[in-house]
């Protein structure tokens, strides 16, 4: 699981069928200076500038309601940021 940001929308106009109803959010994540961004489905109503968890590879197919070609999902949205160790 991966802690991010996100930091855009991705507008697609035109996509696969099984892909409607998702939003596609850009997630920078926020770990080992990893530079990478992601792009994440989501359908629990996650916005710019709000700290996720984000599912990848095989498991985002168990959190995702219908068979889809998403390799990246929001699963939750951060309440507080987490305390890093003392």
């Amino acid at each position: 699981m991966i802690l991010g940001t996100v930091v855009g929308t991705v507008v697609s106009t035109r996509k696969m069928q099984s892909l409607v109803g998702y939003k596609l959010l850009m997630v920078q994540p926020l770990y080992g200076g990893e530079e990478r961004m992601l792009v994440a489905g989501d359908t629990i109503g996650a916005g710019i500038g709000e700290m996720v968890l984000v599912t990848t590879d095989e498991t985002t197919q168990h959190a995702i309601e219908r068979k889809a070609p998403i390799d990246a999902f929001i699963v939750g949205i951060v309440d507080s940021p987490p305390i890093l160790g003392k």
